[in-house]
């Protein structure tokens, strides 16, 4: 099943490499004569295999870059907006159009297959699907777009140079490809490749955040349409959940179970994933990450570590002292999902061969904290880089169609029972109570969503929490801060692990000093001369100042302790522009009737 589709993409590839040119800029190429190509249905399944574009495991797990889930010393585009100067003549990505072109030229010409209807309308339905995901986005950054739905020539001046359609009109062109996709992809397809519930749950994912987007941003002034799509996102949750198809992945290990899932070198019988990109490392297809554990670009945020409950179900928020928690004490009787998340006190790295209790590594603009969800803790290769990607999983149907009904006002507890309540089972968690959490809500969450009002406002922002722990890391965030008009969290710099000052602490949670702080005006002894611990073990020295000091670790009040700190440049999210990005300036000069959006210049 790991080899399907390689070849016949390999030679996609080869065929349409002409093809890939800004379609606004050229005319259709001559790569594939349609008088030749488009005659069988081996042709149409070449083609809309060169289409498929599934999230890697390095794209999907760093892509949480730029969220308050994770600091990060890339060049993210939100976090240079926030600390910069930002015009749309230095943010110029996003303005491409050669995906749409190639989709559009299969649509142009799929019905010259001499097929029957229901292959061609399989195919086509592929074609539209990836369309929507494409527009998707497009509106996510621009909001308003041109429609395209055909090949353009250089004789098309009228629509060339248009300004941009409205975005109730595209997410309605949208929407009818997801449901003509919905609709017409079959059930049974090569495995790693889009069947009929991923185009349903991409069609819920699209409809949810379009529903929860025009209710949460006023400057659409579209927050009477919201419903609409909020009740498209819930339908099409059930309609997963009514086919029997799909469950919680649980072998009744809630300690293991769901880093289990993430771990797997085979998810084709998993039930819960509806679609996997395959990784094999006999046949080339690498995984290729492995630097989550290590201090590459991003780190865990300690805003993320706060948000996971307790193991009793209440909120670690609600502890006494939880601002002063050193590292240790954060991890004990948490939601187990948390040390499935993040290397915990105790974990031992058997990928770097240690015998001992892994010693969190602390390094300049890194919280401390480090994430082994997807992390194949062995040292062979064949192992690591085979661990196939749970891609789309039946735990967003669940939490979609959770946090629709909510957001419709028609949610129960019967509906909390059989979506966040089954995830929580399969961790052991106690089942999130509707009426507590609406008569009781969280000051921690209440902080972070002030737009959230109503009799549901306790229930949705523990769906809420419930998405950030269930998908933590995983490339969703940044997409729902945006979705619910949270931007403003974005400006509290992410920070790390708190140590009161100077001195020694254990980090592996056995009692026993592992790493020892000293102030800047010290010097780091050789080998021989560094202290040893009870255990043997030389301790690991760290300077300990602020964040323009010589030292290796940056703390809020220096040698007087505080949290890591991972950033010195104060950050401004500037609301509605921030929601958006602006079209790229010479692109305005080549079309002056475009529009910039929201504040942009």
């Amino acid at each position: 099943m790991k080899s399907a589709l390689y070849i016949s993409i390999t030679l996609f590839l080869v065929l349409v490499s002409g093809c890939q040119k800004d379609f606004l800029d050229r005319v259709p190429q001559d790569s594939i004569s349609t008088e030749v190509f488009f005659k069988t249905e081996e042709d149409l399944q070449l083609y809309t295999n060169g289409l498929l574009s599934i999230p890697s495991a390095w794209g999907l797990y760093l892509a949480d870059q730029g969220s308050d889930n994770a600091a990060t010393t890339g060049a993210v585009e939100i976090k240079t907006i926030m600390t910069g100067n930002p015009t749309s003549q230095n943010l110029t990505s996003g303005w491409d159009w050669g995906r749409l072109r190639s989709i559009n030229f299969f649509l142009d010409n799929y019905e010259r297959a001499a097929v029957s209807a229901a292959v061609r309308d399989h195919y086509a339905g592929l074609a539209r699907l990836y369309r929507a995901e494409f527009y998707f986005d497009k509106i996510k950054r621009y909001s308003d777009v041109p429609w395209y739905d055909h090949v353009l020539s250089t004789a098309d001046e009228d629509e060339l140079y248009k300004t941009q359609d409205s975005r109730e009109m595209v997410v309605s062109n949208m929407m009818d490809d997801l449901q003509f996709a919905a609709d017409h992809i079959w059930e049974e397809v090569p495995t790693g490749t889009p069947g009929k519930w991923v185009a349903v749950l991409i069609q819920a994912r699209i409809a949810l955040y379009e529903g929860t987007f025009r209710k949460y941003h006023p400057e659409l002034n579209l927050e009477g349409t919201a419903n609409d799509f909020l009740t498209v996102a819930r339908d099409a949750a059930k309609k997963i959940m009514d086919s029997g198809m799909f469950s919680i992945y649980s072998t009744g290990n809630p300690a293991e179970d769901y880093y289990q899932l993430f771990v797997s070198g085979d998810l084709s019988g998993n039930p819960e994933v509806i679609l996997s990109n395959i990784y094999d490392y006999s046949k080339s297809r690498n995984a290729g990450y492995r630097y989550e554990i290590q201090d590459y670009e991003q780190s865990p945020s300690r805003d993320l570590i706060q948000s996971y409950l307790m193991a009793d179900g209440t909120p670690f928020t609600d502890l006494t002292g939880y601002e002063t928690m050193q590292f240790v004490q954060e991890f004990q009787n948490r939601d187990p999902r948390l040390s499935q998340t993040m290397a915990y006190p105790g974990w031992i790295n058997l990928a770097d061969r240690q015998s001992t209790p892994n010693i969190q590594e602390l390094n300049k603009n890194f919280t401390g904290y480090t994430m082994i969800k997807g992390f194949v803790n062995s040292t062979e290769q064949s192992e690591y880089e085979s661990v196939d990607l749970p891609v789309l999983r039946y735990a967003e149907v669940l939490l979609t169609y959770a946090e629709a009904t909510a957001e419709l006002g028609t949610l129960t507890q019967s509906d909390l029972n059989n979506t966040v309540n089954v995830l929580r089972d399969r961790v052991g968690m106690p089942h999130l109570d509707m009426a507590l959490a609406n008569g009781n809500p969280d000051p921690f969450q209440l902080s972070k969503y002030p737009d959230v009002t109503g009799n549901n406002r306790g229930v949705i922002l523990e769906i809420r929490r419930e998405r950030r722990i269930e998908f933590a890391l995983e490339g969703r965030r940044f997409d729902d801060l945006m979705r619910w008009h949270a931007g403003k969290l974005l400006e509290v710099k992410p920070v790390g692990m708190y140590f009161p000052g100077l001195g020694r602490y254990d980090l592996t949670g056995d009692g026993v000093p592992d790493i020892i702080l000293i102030s800047q005006a010290e010097s780091i002894p050789d080998g021989d001369q560094k202290e040893t611990n009870s255990l043997g073990a030389k301790l690991v020295y760290y300077k300990a100042g602020f964040i323009d000091d010589d030292v290796t670790v940056f703390l809020e009040n220096g040698a007087d302790g505080g949290q890591i700190v991972t950033e010195k440049l104060d950050r401004v999210f500037a609301e509605p522009r921030d929601y958006y990005r602006p079209i790229p300036f010479s692109e305005t000069l080549l079309n002056p009737n475009l529009v910039q959006p929201f504040g942009w210049n």
